[in-house]
């Protein structure tokens, strides 16, 4: 693993902070901070002051010398030799902030930062590409996250990196003050060490980010959105709803991820209307429906604590499957896509539920993130100084005594969840609705339609009651990719719901930003805040601005706006585009440099760049038959049809951009210099055969741990990626227990052999071949001892030409061991 070898080359006493350090982090996410009682810090302002982000401010009044980002910091950094300090955050944050008031406004530790370092604070909202870059060399030591606390060099490489730690010393891990003091000792005494770990860092920032992939790369299919829609039903919870789902892990943190909802409804749109799905490969058809899974993920979100039962909207991810506790923050960009999503499953069911959903975020959007001039503000925190979380939840007592006698008082103690024990700390409640409205209604002897008329005043009160409250506080730039997203929630609910002052909301955004956030040579810029407008805009501020300009089109059909639309395009092409491998790059072509000239493909809380971008051009090349967007869109989603091949459910737009280029190409698509055939090719699930049996002599027995083979048979002229693979963007091998299965897997996988690709220039994966054994240690729970045990393979198929899509192979072990007589 890249991460262990750059660790291991730093020095000693480096890795032995680092190690007490991962080990505190261990714990964190079990923990409570200190709840913020302090006032707000006082005293000389430093040079953020001068900053328009909220984010960066806020730390204005810290005692540590802040610098922006920018040549100044590394001016002073490189004339006298010292490693430069960035921590990263953004507004709603909560870590960020507990940061701030812990270590950032500690004397003794800004003493010290000020002496041996030069501060860098960024906000990742204005920046996301410093994020994104030293965001990589960060998962060299963690998982990731916010806040990021990264060491440099004068010249920008990273050496070392943690993200939240505490100010000192805790529960036997490493503090802060610790961490930075060995530090500098490390970069003052062995500074070749330090050297040598920033260039193997930097090294994986650039291949991670500056690849531009495989130049022999596999030929578009609708497979590819075939096997993206399998991927996601195989990580569907079908109980709750939602993806990621893990029956081992029910603790894991859950995201919207709204994007997967839109290729799912796109799914389900093309089901309706090509029955036989023509083209989509073996085995498309056991796929789920993609429609029940849209509508149970929105259920179960909307009743959950996920969604501001009072006031609307949506916080930022739930802390376990059941949608339950969230983390509190919430931010435009996921409010403006479950919009557009609620929008597009009304159109798909006629079901009111979701319109009112609908209108109900919408409606927060308007009172809380909505600046005067017309544009949307960013953010609101999870704390205030009452706490995480505080300015949402109620006692029970406290509820009831807002709701007084109305006659409905305890129909809504019921429906809310407020009868049951608390799910909150301090005996409070999230407010949810643990079964569905019509249950509820059955048992009140009620209509459903008539409980919620009687239960909308009295959420309206308790609303009232909690605006008294100390609010938590908002970020208020506006930012043009955000904007774009709410401006395409506008308009589209203008259009699909008939509601004209949506559509005014719509169009009176993007006039400002139309107006406020482009220079004067036409390009856009990134953060509006306080009057200024700052920073050169990102690819996707073009992508998500164009995008919400086409919705506004389509729900108006105002040229105007198709206009500018098209003009940002041209623009976008013109700054973004990669002319040699297709696709966009991240930043502009006159933009700072950087480690790495990102090209994320991937599609996470917000789209992707490039996936909004193929779907803007192929929009406009319907609108307006203009061939060169059409070009410009096959090239970017031919650029990335490696990843679409090995891991399509990782691209969900990209999937939607693939099936609406292929709607106009004959299939299958040649996708580089020197095409493969698709035909040429046996199916990915043909190249392994698997056994496993228990090693003689052991004895399984329920609660306890034995071992086994599993012995691979890999058909001859093929391989299957080893684990670890050794290469970026290859699947390794991954054997594990089928869902509901009592056991757990600890496989001893070997190391494989080397394969160079043809086009890998120089860099080598790890492979199996032939035939190939994996020991295994079986531990089984204590429920009981089943006879046999369902295993899987899911593996990565490739011949000297090209990877097929990852396939799996179910694989059953007998637990009676096999002894010899």
């Amino acid at each position: 693993m890249p991460g262990r070898a750059v660790r291991n080359s730093l020095t000693r006493r480096l890795a032995a902070v680092a190690l007490a350090a991962l080990a505190w982090l261990g714990m964190t996410a079990a923990m409570r901070a200190q709840e913020p009682g302090e006032a707000k810090a006082k005293g000389p302002t430093n040079r953020l002051a001068a900053e328009t982000s909220p984010y960066l401010r806020m730390h204005a009044r810290n005692p540590v010398d802040w610098y922006p980002w920018g040549p100044e910091a590394f001016a002073r950094a490189k004339a006298e030799n010292k490693p430069i300090f960035l921590s990263v955050g953004y507004s709603a944050c909560y870590w960020c902030h507990v940061m701030e008031r812990e270590s950032f406004r500690d004397p003794e530790i800004a003493r010290f930062l000020n002496e041996h370092f030069v501060c860098v604070k960024v906000d990742r909202e204005e920046r996301p590409d410093v994020d994104q870059v030293y965001m990589v060399a960060l998962q060299a030591f963690t998982s990731g996250g916010w806040p990021m606390s990264m060491f440099l060099l004068p010249d920008g490489r990273p050496f070392y990196g943690e993200t939240y730690m505490p100010p000192r010393d805790r529960d036997g891990g490493a503090g802060f003050l610790t961490v930075i003091k060995g530090i500098d000792r490390s970069f003052r005494a062995e500074r070749g060490e330090i050297d040598r770990a920033a260039n193997g860092l930097a090294e994986i920032v650039r291949r991670k980010l500056g690849a531009s992939g495989s130049r022999r790369r596999p030929p578009l299919s609708r497979a590819m959105a075939a096997e993206g829609r399998r991927q996601l039903a195989a990580e569907f919870d079908p109980e709750y709803g939602g993806f990621g789902y893990n029956p081992q892990n029910a603790r894991r943190p859950k995201f919207p991820e709204p994007a997967n909802l839109v290729f799912l409804l796109e799914e389900h749109r093309r089901d309706g209307r090509q029955p036989a799905r023509k083209g989509a490969g073996p085995g498309a058809g056991a796929a789920a429906d993609p429609l029940p899974m849209v509508l149970l993920t929105l259920d179960r979100m909307a009743r959950g604590g996920i969604r501001d039962q009072v006031g609307g909207g949506y916080h930022r991810y739930a802390i376990s499957r059941y949608w339950i506790v969230p983390h509190f923050e919430k931010m435009l960009y996921d409010n403006a896509q479950l919009a557009s999503v609620h929008v597009a499953a009304f159109e798909a069911t006629g079901d009111p539920r979701w319109r009112a959903e609908a209108e109900a975020t919408l409606a927060f959007v308007a009172r809380s993130l909505t600046a005067p001039e017309g544009g949307f503000y960013s953010s609101l925190d999870a704390e205030t100084e009452a706490g995480e979380g505080a300015y949402y939840v109620w006692s029970r007592d406290e509820a009831a005594r807002v709701l007084g006698d109305a006659p409905a008082a305890e129909a809504f103690l019921q429906v809310y969840g407020l009868k049951r024990p608390p799910n909150f700390e301090g005996d409070r409640y999230v407010l949810l609705q643990p079964r569905p409205l019509e249950e509820q209604a059955r048992k009140l002897g009620l209509e459903p339609a008539d409980l919620e008329r009687r239960l909308r005043p009295l959420a309206a009160r308790l609303l009232e009651a909690r605006e008294r409250r100390p609010a938590p506080s908002r970020d208020d730039k506006v930012l043009t990719a955000w904007n774009g997203l709410m401006i395409a929630a506008y308009a589209d609910a203008s259009r699909a719901l008939g509601v004209d002052r949506y559509g005014d909301a719509a169009a009176k955004a993007a006039d400002f930003l139309l107006g406020k956030l482009r220079s004067p040579d036409g390009r856009l810029l990134r953060s509006y805040c306080e009057g200024r407008a700052t920073l050169p805009g990102y690819l996707e501020d073009y992508a998500f601005l164009i995008h919400g300009l086409l919705r506004l089109h389509a729900a108006t059909g105002q040229a105007r706006w198709l206009d500018e639309a098209r003009a940002l395009a041209d623009r976008m092409i013109a700054d973004f585009s990669d002319p040699a491998a297709g696709g966009f790059f991240f930043t502009a072509s006159d933009h700072e440099s950087l480690l790495a000239r990102p090209k994320d493909p991937y599609d996470g809380a917000i789209p992707g760049g490039n996936s909004m971008a193929a779907l803007d051009l192929l929009a406009l090349h319907r609108i307006g038959g203009e061939e060169r967007y059409h070009a410009a869109a096959r090239r970017t989603v031919e650029a990335f049809a490696t990843t679409l091949s090995q891991d399509p459910s990782s691209m969900p737009l990209m999937l939607v951009a693939l099936q609406q280029l292929l709607d106009r190409l004959p299939e299958p698509s040649p996708a580089g210099p020197e095409p493969v055939a698709a035909a040429a090719k046996p199916a990915s699930a043909g190249v392994v055969a698997a056994a496993a049996r228990v090693l003689d002599g052991e004895k399984p027995a329920a609660g306890g741990s034995f071992r086994a083979v599993v012995s691979l048979s890999i058909k001859p002229g093929w391989h299957i990626t080893a684990n670890p693979p050794g290469m970026e963007n290859l699947v390794p091998a991954v054997l594990s227990v089928a869902d509901g299965q009592p056991a757990r897997l600890d496989p001893a996988y070997p190391p494989g052999t080397d394969w160079q690709p043809g086009q890998a220039d120089g860099e080598k994966a790890r492979v199996y071949e032939g035939r190939v054994e994996i020991p295994v240690r079986v531990r089984l729970d204590g429920a009981g001892m089943p006879p046999r045990l369902a295993l899987k393979l899911r593996y990565q198929p490739c011949d000297e030409k090209a990877c097929l899509p990852p396939a799996t192979v179910d694989i059953p072990l007998d637990l009676t061991p096999v002894t010899k007589p």
